[in-house]
């Protein structure tokens, strides 16, 4: 008899069907130990060095081209502030001749150099005969006729940039030695910007700078 006869038939095996592996993916963590690549910066701060490079040396002279003129100011520190954009742009001041407006310029004027001013005695005969001399006055102020600041050309011509009170605006005897007026558009509550702000934004576009 064969060795195989007497033993039992094995069973019949079953295929080997396993479960499908469920484990979650192996999602590790950022390491955040790792320094991240410094990108180059999108925009590039010129230095003070360079900057100087760039400027004038000394203070301008009367270039008698672009006059700024708040005649009928309000608050002093306003003043200072705006002769600072004037010597940014190239500009002249032309102030009432009152006893408190130099100190008010010493104080609001962070210049080391001298600016140019005009000293006025009389606003109305002094905007009179600039006008009869050929300049144009262009006056700052909220009137019908006037234009928006985006639409206000470049000065081709002296200019005086009239500027008036900060509650009351130009005086009404004032405004027929205009020769345009010019409106800052304002979306806010309030009537008017101050003096220092309204001409700065009006000094930039007379000067083609904006």
């Amino acid at each position: 008899m064969s060795a195989r006869a007497g033993r039992r038939p094995r069973p019949a095996q079953t295929p080997d069907v396993r479960a499908p592996d469920v484990r979650a993916p192996d999602v590790r963590a950022p390491d955040v130990t790792a320094a991240p690549a410094t990108a180059p910066a999108a925009i590039r701060v010129r230095p003070r060095r360079e900057l100087r490079r760039h400027r004038r040396s000394r203070a301008h002279s009367c270039w008698d081209h672009l006059i700024a003129a708040p005649l009928w100011p309000l608050h002093g520190v306003n003043l200072g502030t705006l002769l600072r954009t004037c010597d940014a742009v190239g500009a002249c001041l032309a102030v009432p001749r009152h006893r408190w407006v130099p100190e008010a310029l010493a104080r609001g004027n962070t210049l080391r150099r001298p600016s140019c001013v005009h000293w006025v005695n009389d606003p109305l005969d002094w905007l009179a005969r600039q006008r009869d001399g050929g300049t144009r006055v262009v006056g700052v102020e909220l009137a019908d006729e006037a234009v928006r600041l985006a639409d206000l050309p470049a000065a081709r011509e002296r200019t005086v940039a009239v500027l008036g009170h900060e509650q009351y605006g130009i005086p009404d005897e004032a405004l027929d030695l205009l020769d345009m007026a010019v409106e800052i558009p304002m979306v806010g509550s309030g009537n008017s910007l101050n003096v220092a702000v309204a001409g700065s934004l009006v000094l930039y576009k007379l000067a083609g700078l904006l």
